[in-house]
């Protein structure tokens, strides 16, 4: 673990390194040879990749940014008095565009004394942390660089919590995987510290898929960087030319599936993991699911997680649901 102290009320604490090799390897054999063969969603956001997703949430097919950004503004007030938090823990971190709106409603009652992004990029959270430090006077940021599926104990010890995971960060998980997640984020927590999840819920299948396979290419190009991140890593001969951008609704798992479809008959030689494999033209691999909720099916989540459930806010179109909840 690399630990920097940095002026102006910032400190960054990096675990990435705690991953093993060997561990690493075994997560990405494991993924690329099952089937469908897949690749782990988080190295989708590296440095490149945080700065597309960024890109993608500014585009008019991607509604779910802007509308849970507008959920929170009408419901940030309230959720700061119903919790009284002095400080915001925010796995899944990102650029904390939407967080500012929590931010600064705990600002308005003089009570925002620190911020922790946890993020698996660690550009981005060494960015964000200075961005703050400027907009918000006296504030503390204690970044973790990690993930958040592994390092949650190293979550710094702290006060007054509300733990938030936003952009439908949940929905990157199956069933199970969530319940696990939850279960661990309940356990870390101190009783009486509150939850913020926030989740994406289902609506037509034609505006799900659109958000997903944007006019401009954005999302194409962020999905294929998962190639890139293969070649820089491990020397994988995965050519983003030789593979299409896919999108599809689920029905049945409530989710929808992004997918890298090999365009040909291909060999792939993958010197860092000692693999090599075929792939038949038309063959896809699993780089992310986004899975989209409902009230009930969010509520039993929390439940099931251990977590009572206090509060549920959800925007006109029924397409973003905020729930909070405490920790008995």
């Amino acid at each position: 673990m690399d630990c920097t102290t940095e002026p102006q009320n910032i400190t960054i604490d990096v675990h990435l390194s705690g991953e093993t090799p060997a561990n690493v390897q075994a997560e990405l054999r494991e993924g690329l040879t099952s089937t469908p063969r897949t690749l782990p969603t988080k190295y989708l956001y590296d440095d490149r990749g945080s700065e597309l997703f960024e890109a993608i949430c500014k585009l008019p097919e991607y509604y779910q940014t802007r509308t849970e950004r507008h959920l929170l503004n009408q419901c940030a007030d309230q959720i700061i008095c119903l919790t009284e938090a002095e400080e915001l823990v925010e796995l899944g971190s990102g650029a904390a565009t939407k967080t500012r709106v929590l931010l600064d409603a705990m600002a308005r009652v003089e009570q925002l004394r620190f911020y922790v992004p946890f993020d698996v990029s660690e550009g981005i959270v060494r960015r964000v942390a200075q961005e703050l430090v400027k907009e918000y006077e006296g504030l503390h940021v204690h970044g973790v660089v990690g993930d958040f599926l592994a390092h949650l104990e190293h979550i710094p010890d702290g006060g007054r919590r509300l733990v938030v995971i936003l952009g439908g960060t949940i929905g990157n998980l199956d069933s199970q995987a969530a319940l696990n997640f939850v279960s661990s984020i309940h356990t870390e927590m101190a009783s009486g510290d509150f939850f913020l999840l926030g989740v994406q819920l289902e609506t037509s299948i034609k505006r799900i898929e659109a958000a997903y396979n944007d006019s401009a290419g954005i999302t194409a190009a962020f999905n294929k960087n998962i190639l890139h991140v293969m070649q820089e890593m491990l020397g994988a001969s995965l050519d983003p030319d030789a593979f299409e951008h896919v999108a599809l609704y689920n029905t049945t798992a409530h989710r929808i599936e992004m997918r890298l479809r090999s365009k040909e008959a291909q060999h792939v030689q993958i010197p860092g993991l000692d693999l090599s494999f075929h792939l038949e033209k038309g063959e896809d691999i699993l780089t992310e699911i986004s899975t989209k909720y409902d009230h009930p099916r969010a509520e039993t989540l929390l439940k099931e997680s251990g977590f009572d459930m206090i509060k549920w806010y959800t925007d006109s179109e029924e397409l973003i649901g905020l729930a909070l909840a405490r920790k008995p």
